[in-house]
């Protein structure tokens, strides 16, 4: 078997993950979300009236803090929906997942050993960080 047969059977077991049946049943979940749907069209429309009206010349401050106001409002809406909450979970463990496969796969094209890499979690930024293992 070469590595791109394998990448594919890697791909296979990635799509039985439970962290990706979790994140891919929220997904579904969010799309059929019918008010869900209606807040984020209704937020992303409020976005582009904002950019709009930014982009005058002679902006109008008061209506661009009303417009600012009304896509927090949306905003705050959206991400307290169950479905979004849900889906931003799953998101979040099938992303840590995928973190992890990266890391292992780049550890071991660096020549580090498949059997016991270990990617660590260090983001670079110490600002973030909990501390070094």
């Amino acid at each position: 078997m070469n590595v791109i047969e394998l990448t594919r059977e890697l791909g296979k077991a990635i799509q039985a993950d439970p962290a990706y049946a979790a994140y891919n049943a929220a997904r579904q979940k969010n799309d059929a979300d019918e008010e869900l749907q209606k807040l984020i069209g209704e937020f992303n429309m409020g976005r582009m009236q904002l950019n709009r009206e930014m982009s005058k010349t002679d902006k109008d401050q008061d209506k661009i803090a009303e417009m600012n106001l009304k896509i927090r409002e949306l905003y705050g809406k959206i991400m307290e929906n169950p479905n979004m909450v849900a889906f931003n979970e799953a998101k979040s463990d099938f992303d840590d997942l995928m973190i992890r496969v990266n890391g292992i796969l780049q550890l071991c094209a660096n020549g580090q050993d498949p059997e016991t890499c270990e990617p660590s979690n260090c983001t670079g930024s110490c600002s973030t960080c909990g501390g070094c293992h």
